[in-house]
């Protein structure tokens, strides 16, 4: 961590895992830039400390707005909702828009993008490494897709890159699996694979990323815990806890999927191989029992 003191991060989507990478660079003594196009937001990451620019990120409107030669750019937008255009506006257009502005000011030392598994088709349990291929399975993971491929593309952008394909993410005040447990019906099937990562797991492996030794970059990395329970493992696990019923299985995907998530189970190793990082939470226990404490 001491390589982040006296650095620049600029960091894009300042959200949920956003805001907590900008409290850990900033400990570490890092300058932490940061755009968002939510004014609420905005005044939140101020009252932090962070510097703030509020602007829609596919627009270049905010390019004059932060000056200066990063050393490290993280881009971990979401897509705020919406339909599939707004899912391209933010993740597609916004990417380009940030590669415009790295190369008018950089090149940028590293540029990390936040993508996610859902690039993955494979299922019946298998085993997701980094060698298997990406499906453009739905409108989704096709603009995801193409955004990694505009990262893998950066030339001059960046003199490095990496590409963090997250899992499921939770961690404090957001993990939807409890709220539905609670409620007593749980969307999907409990036969699949869940795959999970903390979101200080996230944080962990975004600083590993960014601090690692120049000749390490340039590659994709799946980000998920070792975990490789079923999801009626862990809902079972999770209705004990909170000492409910077991819930059904509606069968349907989760609000705002058009499909059930395949059946697969992702894999961790080459990122534990290339960062040196080891999740703190492994399993669903471990995140779990820390959300449940009092």
């Amino acid at each position: 961590m001491d390589m982040l003191a006296g650095k620049r991060l600029v960091i894009f989507g300042c959200g949920y895992v956003g805001a907590a990478v900008a409290e850990r660079a900033m400990a570490a003594g890092a300058r932490v830039i940061a755009l968002t196009r939510n004014a609420e937001k905005a005044s939140a990451l101020r009252a932090a400390g962070i510097e703030t620019v509020v602007a829609e990120l596919a627009d270049d409107r905010w390019h004059g707005l932060i000056e200066g030669t990063p050393d490290f750019v993280l881009n971990c937008v979401s897509s705020g909702g919406g339909g599939a255009e707004a899912y391209r506006r933010s993740y597609v257009d916004g990417l380009r828009s940030i590669l415009t502005w790295a190369r008018a000011h950089g090149p940028a030392g590293t540029l990390l993008y936040t993508s996610s598994t859902s690039v993955y088709a494979q299922r019946d349990g298998m085993i997701v490494d980094e060698t298997m291929p990406t499906v453009a399975s739905s409108d989704r993971a096709a603009v995801l897709i193409e955004a990694e491929r505009l990262v893998r593309e950066c030339g001059a952008a960046a003199r490095r890159w990496w590409i963090l394909r997250l899992a499921g993410i939770y961690g404090p005040g957001r993990f939807h699996l409890l709220e539905q447990v609670r409620t007593g019906e749980v969307a999907g099937v409990g036969t699949h694979h869940l795959n999970l990562i903390h979101r200080d797991d996230i944080v962990a492996a975004v600083l590993a990323a960014l601090t690692a030794p120049a000749s390490e970059g340039n590659e994709a990395l799946n980000l998920a815990d070792d975990g490789r329970a079923l999801k009626s493992e862990v809902v079972g696990w999770l209705a004990a806890q909170l000492a409910v019923p077991m819930p059904r299985f509606s069968g349907a995907p989760a609000g705002g999927r058009r499909a059930v998530t395949p059946d697969r189970v992702i894999a961790n190793a080459r990122a534990k191989a290339v960062l040196g990082w080891r999740p703190v939470f492994p399993t669903f226990r471990e995140g779990c029992a820390s959300l449940l404490s009092p």
